[in-house]
This record gives structure tokens, C-alpha cells and sequence, in this order.
């Protein structure tokens, strides 16, 4: 399920298990540092400030070229663009040089980071578990194109990796992305992108794509929003990524940039099965 909805807010649900690690190392280093008398904010806030800038720094070199025609777009973190095991090990660094600083650290430090990479861990075990026995192949929803012909979705990826993008002209994210799946979809043959606007009439569709020049193929309309529910897609934009086979390898919520989309794009060619006929 690629989001979770808490009350008026979705969070992307690959983000609920390190959330609730770090909670719980806060919570429990908090508790046991109370306890002796010890403070361990500090350190905590070092480690996650650590975590952010090592995380968005090592994604950005892997991507440079992404980022070379507009530089400042480095510093736009809304992409979503993080290297989490370098995020993870600059956390362990800055956690292993305060420890060695101040030994009445040590402790509450190593309980509650292990009891947060116990809880992160289990997280992910369960959320692999929840996305294998959810719906994980293209959904076959009927939908419509621009003209108004019925199309079913998994008849468009004709045995090919398929990217799926849920927008609005409403949106402001979504039209911020829309260039970079534009491109995309240009630039990359061997990729089916399909555009699935969500909830809107064929006219103001039309008329947005129309207006803002979008040379677009595969653009349908979800005026029942049926697919975003089926999906567990409560916000906008949500991008999802199939290999050939249909399966679900990939989500994300929230505008793609250039770098993010080519890491996605990579990992779904590179982890990509081809369609099996049983």
C-alpha cells in the first residue's frame, strides 16, 4: 500500500517503520538517560541532522548529472531524494564519537538504538508481509481515454515495465513533476508510462495538458478516483512502478525529480522480470 492516512494526513508507508525506530530510540535512550540523570537530546539531534545531510548528499553525487542543469534543485529535498544506509551510517558515527566522548552516554545510546533497529526491522518485515498479500499486480480497472474509449490499465503494459502516475491539474506537485515524467516517457522506449488523472472531467484534463504543451501518450481518466483507492494512494501525485510482469516493485508519494525518477527507473530495469504466461 503505497500511503497511509492519518486523520487529514498521508505518509508514504515505506516511511512509518524508521519513524517509529527513531521514536522508539528517542523514547527509550530518553527514558534511561532520565533515569541516570543524563540528557541524551543532544546527541540524538546530531545524529538525525547527520543522517539527513549524509543521506541527501550521497544521493545527490550519485545523481549528479540529474542535478547539473539546475544546481539549486540539490537543495529542494521535497523529492524525496535520500541514500538511506549512508543516512544510517553517519547516525552510527556520530553515535559511536559521542559515545566515545562522554561514557555515560553509552548506555542509554546503544539500548535505545537497539531497540529502534529492532522496531525498524520489524517494521519492514511487516510491511513486506502486508504488500505480498495485498494488491501487488496492475489493478484491472476500467478507465478512459481522452476520446472516451474504455481501456483497461494492465492491457496497456503489452509486457513491458509500466510506470504509472495518479495526477491532477489541481495539483501543484503533480504539475511541478509532469515535465520530468514528460521527458521520461520521450526518452525511455522501453517503458510504458501511462498518466491516470484522478477525479476531473475530460475538458479540464484536456485543457491543462493542452495549455501547458504536454505532448502526452497514455493519458487516462479515473473521474470515480477508483483507481487511487484501489491502490491505498490517498494523496497527490503517486507514481507506482511495474516491472514486466505487472508486479508492484516500486511507489512514490509526492513530486519526482529528474534524479529521483532516473533511481527509480534503474532499479525497475534493473530488478525487472519478464511476463510469464502460466
Amino acid at each position: 500500500m503505497p500511503t497511509i492516512t492519518l486523520g487529514h494526513m498521508a505518509l508514504p508507508a515505506n516511511l512509518l517503520a524508521p519513524l517509529a525506530g527513531l521514536l522508539i530510540a528517542a523514547g527509550l535512550g530518553g527514558l534511561i538517560g532520565r533515569r541516570e540523570k543524563i540528557s541524551i537530546i543532544s546527541a540524538m539531534i546530531d545524529m538525525l541532522l547527520a543522517a539527513l545531510v549524509a543521506a541527501r548528499m550521497v544521493f545527490v553525487i550519485q545523481w549528479f548529472d540529474s542535478y547539473r542543469s539546475a544546481p539549486w534543485s540539490m537543495l529542494d529535498i521535497r523529492d524525496g531524494g535520500f541514500s538511506p544506509w549512508a543516512g544510517l551510517a553517519a547516525a552510527l558515527l556520530v553515535a559511536a564519537w559521542q559515545g566515545w566522548r562522554r561514557a555515560d552516554l553509552r548506555k542509554p545510546l546503544l539500548l535505545g538504538l537497539t531497540a529502534g533497529a529492532l522496531v525498524w526491522a520489524g517494521g519492514l518485515a511487516v510491511l513486506r508481509l502486508l504488500v505480498s498479500t495485498s494488491h501487488t499486480v496492475i489493478p484491472a480497472v476500467a478507465l478512459t481515454t481522452l476520446s472516451g474509449a474504455p481501456v483497461m490499465l494492465p492491457a496497456l503494459a503489452e509486457g513491458k515495465p509500466m510506470v504509472v502516475n495518479l495526477w491532477a491539474s489541481w495539483c501543484p506537485p503533480c504539475r511541478r513533476e509532469m515535465p520530468v515524467l514528460a521527458a521520461a516517457q520521450h526518452r525511455e522506449a522501453g517503458i510504458r508510462f501511462v498518466f491516470v488523472n484522478q477525479g476531473e472531467s475530460t475538458a479540464n484534463a484536456a485543457s491543462y495538458l493542452s495549455a501547458a504543451q504536454f505532448d502526452l501518450a497514455n493519458v487516462l481518466l479515473d473521474p470515480g478516483t477508483r483507481l487511487g483507492h484501489e491502490l491505498g494512494a490517498m494523496a497527490l501525485p503517486t507514481t507506482l512502478f511495474y516491472d514486466a510482469g505487472g508486479r508492484l516493485v516500486d511507489s512514490h508519494m509526492g513530486p519526482l525529480s529528474t534524479a529521483t525518477l532516473a533511481e527509480k527507473l534503474t532499479s525497475l530495469q534493473t530488478n525487472n522480470h519478464p511476463t510469464t504466461k502460466e
